[in-house]
């Protein structure tokens, strides 16, 4: 199982929206597009297909953990 893997497995099991991923990683001023996004998502022999790295899913959970618990004091 890769980081793709991974981020498909929570988007769908938090039932997050694209635009609701990018704010989740605004909240740890990582910037990124829904198109960059998206070719996360895609099938893996798909032309646009993207490796998610280490970056991208630390960034996601770092914010995923504000996201659901708020900022720490």
């Amino acid at each position: 199982m890769n980081n793709n893997d991974v981020f498909k497995k929570l988007r769908v099991a938090l039932k997050l929206r694209d635009d609701e991923i990018v704010e989740i990683m605004k909240l740890v001023d990582f910037r990124i597009t829904k198109t960059e996004l998206g070719a996360f998502f895609r099938r893996d022999d798909h032309p646009n297909y993207k490796e998610c790295g280490d970056q991208v899913m630390r960034n996601f959970l770092n914010g995923l953990i504000i996201h659901l618990r708020g900022k720490k004091n």
